[in-house]
């Protein structure tokens, strides 16, 4: 599309570069311009030369629909930029609490105090030492996985 319109410009630059403008005055004393030479008598003739149109710049020779076509893909780019961003900031937040839920998790199994757990019907029962050295285990690898 590009090159189709950059061949059009250069084209008709071209043509009006070559082309030759006739100004001359009728038998009526009226001043005619035109593209062709005059027929007939003729009081004062004169040929002008034609001035080369200014060459496009890029920007002015995109069309409409080129203009709106990139305006669309950076809305499109700042929208997936901004949805992105958003993302990672959930997923920061998410990195964070779990961080905190793990540190307290550690701490609580440290500090001692008798801790209870619930097994798979519900019941409740006390952790021994055995079974608490393994959920601090659990506990700091939890702790190295979300502080990051």
């Amino acid at each position: 599309m590009k090159r189709f319109a950059l061949a059009t410009v250069t084209l008709s630059a071209a043509i009006a570069a070559h082309g030759q403008i006739y100004q001359w005055q009728d038998e009526r004393n009226k001043t005619v311009i035109s593209d062709r030479p005059p027929t007939g008598q003729v009081r004062q003739q004169r040929t002008l030369e034609a001035a080369a149109p200014a060459p496009a710049s890029s920007e002015a020779a995109k069309t409409l629909a080129d203009r709106d076509m990139e305006f669309r893909k950076r809305q499109k780019e700042s929208r997936e930029a901004a949805e992105k961003g958003d993302a990672d900031r959930r997923a920061s937040a998410q990195r964070q609490e779990g961080c905190e839920a793990a540190r307290s998790a550690l701490q609580t199994l440290q500090s001692g105090d008798r801790v209870a757990m619930h097994d798979s019907k519900g019941e409740r029962y006390y952790l021994d030492d055995t079974q608490r050295e393994e959920e601090i285990a659990k506990a700091r690898q939890a702790v190295q996985a979300n502080c990051r």
